[in-house]
C-alpha cells in the first residue's frame, strides 16, 4: 500500500502547481508552457524531477501521470460503484462464493476476507499483460503516438481525428485534471478505509462510512 501511494504522488508531482517567483530554472523556462502546467496553479515540480530534463523525459513523467490518473479514475467509480451495491452477478471461484460476498476497497485485495490468492495472481497478470502488450505508446516502447499516453496504437479511434486542435488539448487537459483528482480521491479513499480500522469512521458523501 504504501509503494501505491508514493507511486501515486510521484506521478502527479511532475505537472501542476506554483511556479517560485525569482527562481526560474531550466525546466520551468522548458515546460512552463506545457499543457497541464494551467491555472490556478502553473506549472509544479517539488521534487525537482524535471531538472535539468529533456523533452524525452518530461513525455515520460507524463505518460506515467496519465495511465495513472486513467487507473485512478477506473479505481474510484470501482469504489463508489460496489459500495453503492452493485457487483457483479455470479461467482467468483469454484466454490460459489459470489463477488458481493467480498468486502469493498483494499479489504477486498488485502485481509482477512480478501479474495482467493489465486484471484489476485490472476488480476496482477492482466495488468501485467496490458502494460507489456497492449497499453503502450512512444513513451512506453511502442510505434510514436500523437501524444504521451496515446494508446490508439493504429487501431482505436473513437471519432478523436475528427477535433480540430483546440478541442483535442481541451480534452486532453479535461483528462489530466480529471486524473489528479481521480488520484488525490483514491487515496483519500484508501486512507479512510484504513482510518476505519482504528474506530476513526468517517461518514462521507456519496458513499458513506468507510467500513
Amino acid at each position: 500500500m504504501k509503494l501505491a501511494i508514493a507511486a501515486l504522488l510521484a506521478g502527479s508531482a511532475a505537472a501542476f502547481a506554483p511556479a517560485q517567483v525569482g527562481k526560474a530554472t531550466t525546466a520551468l523556462n522548458a515546460f512552463e508552457n506545457e499543457l497541464g502546467a494551467q491555472p490556478p496553479l502553473g506549472f509544479f515540480d517539488p521534487l525537482g524531477m524535471l531538472t535539468d530534463a529533456d523533452q524525452e523525459r518530461f513525455d515520460r513523467l507524463r505518460y506515467v501521470e496519465v495511465k495513472h490518473g486513467r487507473i485512478c479514475q477506473l479505481a474510484f467509480l470501482g469504489q463508489i460503484t460496489t459500495r453503492n451495491g452493485v457487483h457483479l452477478s455470479g461467482d467468483i471461484d469454484m466454490s460459489g462464493h459470489s463477488f458481493d460476498s467480498y468486502p469493498n476497497g483494499i479489504a477486498a485485495v488485502f485481509g482477512d476476507s480478501a479474495i482467493p490468492q489465486a484471484g489476485v495472481l490472476q488480476i496482477f497478470a492482466f495488468v501485467g499483460f496490458l502494460e507489456l502488450f497492449v497499453m503502450k505508446d512512444s513513451a512506453n516502447g511502442a510505434e510514436p503516438g500523437e501524444f504521451p499516453g496515446d494508446f490508439r496504437n493504429g487501431a482505436l479511434d473513437f471519432g478523436w481525428d475528427t477535433f480540430d486542435e483546440e478541442t483535442k488539448l481541451s480534452k486532453r487537459a479535461i483528462e489530466l485534471n480529471n486524473g489528479r483528482a481521480a488520484m488525490m480521491g483514491i487515496l483519500g479513499l484508501m486512507v479512510h478505509e484504513k482510518l476505519g480500522e482504528i474506530d476513526m469512521v468517517a461518514d462521507l458523501p456519496i458513499i458513506g462510512a468507510l467500513q
